[in-house]
């Protein structure tokens, strides 16, 4: 991890105000885009959150089914399984 060298207090509701400069550096828009918080050993760990795809995590060509993102790639690889399993029966 990189060090920025900027400490950041809670407030009284225990939130942190993430610098003006890592938003634009990381191409945040408030109101917009997420983070992912996690923990890691002793670290709290925010990651911009990018919806992928649940099965192969692709980021492109997704759709949102049944609260799921699902890529095209797999939804065809889906399909195609279903055709098999008719055939076969």
């Amino acid at each position: 991890m990189n060090s920025t060298g900027i400490i950041r207090g809670l407030d009284n509701m225990g939130r942190v105000v993430i610098p003006k400069e890592i938003r634009k550096y990381l191409d945040m828009t408030e109101g917009v885009d997420e983070f992912e918080i996690f923990m890691q050993d002793d670290c709290i760990v925010l990651k911009k959150h990018k919806p992928t795809c649940v099965f192969c995590n692709a980021e492109s060509g997704c759709i949102e089914f049944e609260n799921q993102i699902v890529c095209r790639g797999c939804i065809e690889k889906l399909q195609n399984k279903i055709i098999e399993n008719e055939i076969s029966e």
